[in-house]
C-alpha cells in the first residue's frame, strides 16, 4: 500500500471511534470516504444504517451490506464522516473535487457532528491552493463564470462531469479565500449557482490528519461534544 493511501486507511479507522452504535449515521464520497466504508463492514461497525452524499457511496455500502436512507426519511444524523480538498486552521473546508458538492453539503448540515479525515496534504493556512469546485445550472454556466471572474476567479468548466443532481461543475482557480464565511455567502447570491463547495458556514467538528508520525486530531473550538 502507498503511503498515500495508507493514510487514508489510518484516518478512515480513527473515525470509526466517532460512530454511535446502533445509529444512523452520514456518509462522504471520495477515495477516503471509501476505506471508511469497507472499515464499516470489516470491522463489523453497527450501525442502523447510513445517509449516503453520493449514489457512488450509496452503491458502495450496499454493496457491503449496509441499508441506505434517503435524507427525507430520518430526522437528523449523530455523525457525518467524509473528507475534503483543503481545510484550513478554522475547519472550514474546500470540497467537492468529487462533484458531490451539494449533496455533502446538505448531509453535513443535517448532522449533529462532522468529521473530517484526510492526510497533511490537505493542510493550508488559507484556502484556495485547490480550485474551488462550484455546481451550476447548465444554462447559467457562461453567465455563473462571468461573474466568478468579476471576483477575480479563473473558472474552468469541468468537461464530461454531470453531478447526481445532473448539473454541471465550475472549478474556480486563483481565489486567495481570507474570509470563507463572506465568500460563501457572496457566492450563494449568485444565480445559477446550485452550491459552493465552502464549508464554512458549517465547518467540521473534528478533522482526523494522518502524517508520517501518526494521526492527530484537530477540534473546532465552539464544535459539540
Amino acid at each position: 500500500m502507498q503511503a498515500q493511501d495508507a493514510r487514508k486507511l489510518a484516518v478512515a479507522r480513527a473515525a470509526l471511534a466517532y460512530v454511535p452504535a446502533g445509529e444512523v449515521i452520514g456518509v462522504g464520497t471520495g477515495s477516503t470516504a471509501n476505506f471508511f466504508i469497507d472499515l464499516l463492514k470489516s470491522e463489523r461497525i453497527d450501525i442502523a444504517a447510513a445517509v449516503a452524499s453520493s449514489q457512488a457511496s450509496a452503491a458502495r455500502l450496499k454493496a457491503h451490506g449496509f441499508d441506505v436512507l434517503e435524507l427525507n426519511d430520518v430526522d437528523a444524523l449523530s455523525v457525518y464522516v467524509d473528507g475534503a480538498d483543503e481545510f484550513d486552521p478554522r475547519l472550514c473546508l474546500i470540497k467537492g473535487g468529487g462533484a458531490a458538492l451539494t449533496r455533502e453539503k446538505i448531509v453535513a448540515a443535517a448532522s449533529r457532528r462532522f468529521v473530517c479525515i484526510v492526510d497533511e496534504s490537505k493542510r493550508v493556512d488559507v484556502l484556495g491552493r485547490f480550485p474551488l469546485p462550484i455546481e451550476v445550472l447548465t444554462m447559467a454556466r457562461s453567465y455563473v463564470a462571468r461573474e466568478l471572474v468579476k471576483l477575480g476567479g479563473h473558472p474552468v468548466y469541468r468537461e464530461g462531469v454531470i453531478t447526481d443532481n445532473g448539473h454541471q461543475i465550475l472549478d474556480v482557480w486563483g481565489l486567495r479565500i481570507d474570509d470563507p464565511i463572506s465568500l460563501e455567502a457572496r457566492l450563494n447570491q449568485i444565480d445559477g449557482i446550485v452550491c459552493n463547495g465552502l464549508f464554512a458556514h458549517r465547518p467540521a467538528d473534528v478533522v482526523l490528519m494522518a502524517d508520517a508520525t501518526g494521526v492527530h486530531t484537530l477540534l473546532r473550538p465552539d464544535a459539540p461534544a
